[in-house]
């Protein structure tokens, strides 16, 4: 069961993880490595603190936890968009982000995570073995995105970074028409 969560958590973090793939072609392993543990190091810890700040904090969470994915994710998918028009050529947009990006997108995509800590404060569950668990679930899947990223953007050559910044931006409609659809707002 644990697994099939952290596999489910991680699956934000791999479709960022896909889109930086798709535009860096060149990028070293160890800045693969770098951006994996990024993503999966949130991706760890928000569980331990959904944990801690127990359920009177999930309320205000789940209130508006897709508004700050869908705010995060849009923004950093039109900055791709934008940056695919100022620069035709071969360079990495991973490059060109600062840390504050790279953690802004692995906190919009871990958010749900803290919501899934709470709830493992009513079960019998070793919280330090979870969320080490869900971390290097993320790590390999994060590591495993990108380079399936990176196979296809050999293919999409200058589309790549139009094309991460559209898996971003469907990215965050998905998590907002999701919450509204569950929550009985859709039509």
């Amino acid at each position: 069961m644990l697994l099939l969560i952290a596999l489910a958590l991680a699956m934000d973090s791999v479709a960022l993880s896909l889109a930086n793939g798709a535009n860096c072609q060149n990028l070293a392993f160890k800045s693969v490595a770098k951006m994996a543990f990024i993503f999966a190091f949130f991706q760890a810890v928000m569980p331990f603190l959904g944990y801690i700040l127990g359920l009177s904090f999930v309320d205000f969470i789940k209130q508006v936890d897709h508004f700050i994915a869908f705010i995060i994710l849009v923004f950093l998918g039109l900055k791709m968009i934008k940056d695919s028009r100022a620069s035709q050529d071969e360079s990495c947009l991973f490059d060109s982000l600062k840390i504050s990006v790279l953690i802004a997108g692995a906190f919009a995509t871990s958010i749900d995570a803290l919501a899934v800590g709470v709830t493992f404060a009513f079960d019998d569950i070793a919280i330090l073995n979870a969320c080490f668990i869900i971390g290097v679930v993320c790590f390999i899947l994060c590591i495993l995105g990108f380079y399936l990223g990176k196979f296809a953007g050999k293919f999409l050559q200058n589309k790549a970074l139009v094309l991460g910044g559209v898996i971003l931006i469907l990215l965050g409609v998905k998590i907002l028409a999701q919450h509204l659809s569950d929550h009985g707002f859709s039509s």
